[in-house]
């Protein structure tokens, strides 16, 4: 997809100095992919505070199933 955007040219320099990145596109693609996968585990995080797992073992009998794979 073609965008057109208008950055602070001094956001772009300091993203691609701190990423290594050698494009405009490519610190883009990764600052999207960052920013996407920061919000779902922010969601997941909200999702397990809400609903806490429960585990009928214990860390012990976890250990040992895992000893006898």
């Amino acid at each position: 997809m073609k965008v057109t955007a208008i950055i602070d040219d001094n956001l772009i320099k300091d993203a691609m100095k701190y990423a290594k990145a050698t494009s405009i596109t490519e610190i883009l693609k990764l600052a999207l992919s960052e920013y996407v996968r920061l919000r779902k585990l922010k969601e997941l995080s909200r999702i397990v505070k809400n609903q806490p797992m429960e585990f009928s073992l214990t860390a012990n009998e976890i250990r040992n199933l895992n000893r006898e794979v």
